[in-house]
């Protein structure tokens, strides 16, 4: 449940982010020019209502569009929801918020369903116009429900939210709604709520008083700089205590609310205080008749401070430090009784729930000393393809500080008697813990960037004692570089500019062409959709590598790896991935080319360009 609302919160925040800068130019140009900003004008208080009833609902819908259906999804989106808008009347109705987030996926959707349906089937010689009239007439189609129900629909519903609201506030109860604000922030549901449900209802409200309470509940800073605080004095944990204080910059100042996340997670206990804090500043703000002219966004104090009106300004700054000082309050004694779990800790903590939400038993085993620790292992189903990468991106990581650590990669089944830590993803570490049970497991969910790597890399190199870092003795573990990299990754075998399609269309893609290649039997496809459902081959940075199971490797007829590149991202559950490489390998051959594929992913100018590029020779030239 927690997981879904996760990817629903990252899904809906996904529509509004790209687009903060188009709601802080129309915050802006409210808190100035309206009739009771700092500076009035009159004509360039015009700009707000197009900005407010146009521009932000149709970037939204657009964004989500895109999201779903690509460039031509995103066409749709801002076609479609010119309906809703429409559909409620203009300028005279409600802001199309609401109806954006409907409506750009809802016309995404209808494209791509659209496209997968005449995928192989289109004339040739007719492309252009197919595509053309096929948005221009089904973002009319789409444009007209948004008129007759989606528009009205989101209008009702918004009324009806509205006077709910107006019905707290007058029976001074509005403080009650931290107790679900908060807790919801925490599950990345803060965009969602301050833009979808809270903005709309602070318009209908500032249309009459100039300002509205809506725009200060979830985005005043005191509540998370309250519990950031408190972590960064009394917390027992040193990495924990020692991030706090640049924790506290990023969120107060940058208005980035979700760096505070983890530190509740790590202690679910503690969202008592930032509820309790945002309580008693709501009711601060309801007795005192203080409002804010437009949305702070990002909620950073000078975002905060900006909407509020001038001669509210210190009732505002009060009732950010009366939620910051009861927050830690309430926090600091939590903290201090606390077992000192770390960040990292938590994270293995939500990793080993996840897993046992599945049926899976994770213990990850104690934690070794680093002076102690000489083979780390990577482990993945076949260990083929993720494992490999990971391996080789954490052994480039920590070789400059530990040149004694052993870092290689195995399948789950064959981890060696000597490893002292496997790196796995939580839904083999049942089967490590059976192959390796002496070893501490670190628990991941992807092997290209994950906070638990993160944490392991501090564990070996926190406490290294300067002689292992001169040792001479070293045994240094080296990637085989094939030698026949032409062979293994050819011309034909990379495909550029693909549409967004399902994961498994983009696996069975890559799979279909690396039979074409001759480098695998046809079973070998479902043995690579068979990977993919047991674990995710999504590996981080817009990285996915799917290959089949162990038992699959004898459909590889040769060594070989295609790459399909998707410019808008294939989505793996929840995550974009704009490079699928699929991989077919007997022995180490391929494990060459993977180095040169994770140490070109390390670079960002190199990784953007191997995901944009159209010429094949280029892509060539940078794995040669």
């Amino acid at each position: 449940m927690k997981n879904g609302l996760q990817k629903f919160g990252k899904f809906l925040s996904a529509m509004v982010m790209p687009n903060i800068g188009a709601f802080i130019a129309w915050g802006f140009i409210t808190a100035l020019f309206i009739a009771d900003g700092w500076i009035p004008n009159a004509k360039l208080a015009s700009i707000q209502p197009y900005m407010l009833t146009f521009l932000l609902p149709m970037l939204i819908a657009y964004t989500g569009g895109k999201q779903v259906g690509g460039d031509r999804g995103g066409v749709m989106g801002a076609i479609a929801v010119m309906g809703c808008i429409a559909g409620v009347g203009g300028f005279d109705g409600q802001p199309m918020l609401m109806g954006a987030m409907v409506m750009g996926p809802f016309a995404g959707w209808v494209i791509k369903k659209f496209d997968k349906a005449m995928d192989g089937h289109m004339p040739a010689g007719f492309e252009m116009l197919i595509n053309n009239f096929s948005v221009g007439i089904l973002g009319m189609i789409v444009a007209i429900i948004g008129y007759f129900i989606i528009g009205p629909f989101m209008s009702t519903v918004l009324a009806v939210l509205t006077a709910g609201v107006n019905v707290l506030v007058k029976a001074k109860l509005i403080p009650l709604a931290a107790i679900f604000i908060e807790p919801a922030k925490v599950l990345f549901l803060n965009n969602a709520i301050n833009h979808g449900i809270f903005t709309p209802i602070g318009i209908e409200q500032a249309k009459e008083a100039g300002k509205s309470i809506m725009y200060m509940l979830e985005a005043n800073p005191g509540p998370g700089l309250g519990v950031l605080l408190a972590y960064a004095v009394f917390s027992k944990d040193k990495v924990t205590k020692s991030s706090a204080p640049g924790a506290i910059i990023i969120h107060f100042f940058g208005g980035i609310h979700e760096i505070y996340f983890p530190y509740i997670l790590m202690n679910p206990i503690v969202i008592i205080a930032p509820i309790v804090g945002n309580i008693c500043a709501i009711t601060f703000f309801t007795f005192t008749k203080c409002g804010l002219i437009g949305p702070s966004s990002p909620g950073s104090i000078i975002a905060y401070l900006s909407m509020s009106p001038k001669s509210q300004i210190p009732l505002t700054i009060l009732g950010v430090l009366i939620a910051t000082v009861v927050s830690f309050l309430i926090a600091s004694p939590i903290i201090r009784m606390s077992d000192g779990k770390s960040l990292e800790d938590a994270q293995d903590d939500m990793a080993a729930k996840k897993a046992e939400s599945k049926g899976i038993t994770v213990d990850p085993g104690e934690k070794k000393d680093a002076d102690k620790v000489k083979k780390i292992v990577f482990a993945c189903d076949a260990g083929m393809g993720s494992s490999a990468m990971g391996a080789t991106k954490f052994r480039n990581r920590v070789k400059a500080q530990r040149p004694d650590l052993t870092v290689i990669n195995t399948s789950v089944d064959n981890i060696p008697a000597d490893c002292d830590i496997a790196v796995v993803q939580a839904v083999l570490a049942d089967r490590a813990r059976k192959s390796a049970p002496q070893a501490q497991l670190v628990i991941i969910n992807n092997f290209l960037q994950d906070p638990n790597l993160d944490g392991l890399y501090e564990q070996m190199t926190a406490k290294v004692d300067a002689s292992a870092q001169t040792a001479a003795a070293v045994e240094e573990v080296e990637t085989p570089v094939a030698t026949g990299n032409a062979k293994i990754l050819v011309e034909e075998g990379i495909k550029t500019g693909l549409k967004p399609v399902d994961k498994f269309e983009a696996i069975k893609a890559a799979g279909k062409l690396l039979n074409e290649l001759g480098y695998v039997e046809e079973g070998y496809i479902d043995a690579m959709v068979k990977r993919e459902e047991t674990v995710t081959t999504y590996m981080g940075l817009g990285v996915a590598i799917p290959h089949g199971t162990g038992d699959a490797k004898k459909k590889v007829q040769k060594t070989g790896i295609v790459m399909l590149q998707y410019p808008e991202g294939v989505d793996f559950d929840g995550e974009k991935a704009q490079l699928v490489f699929g991989i077919a390998g007997i022995g180490d051959e391929h494990l060459g080319l993977l180095a040169k594929i994770s140490e070109i992913i390390e670079d960002p100018e190199r990784l953007e360009q191997l995901k944009t590029t159209k010429n094949v020779d280029e892509i060539m030239e940078m794995f040669k």
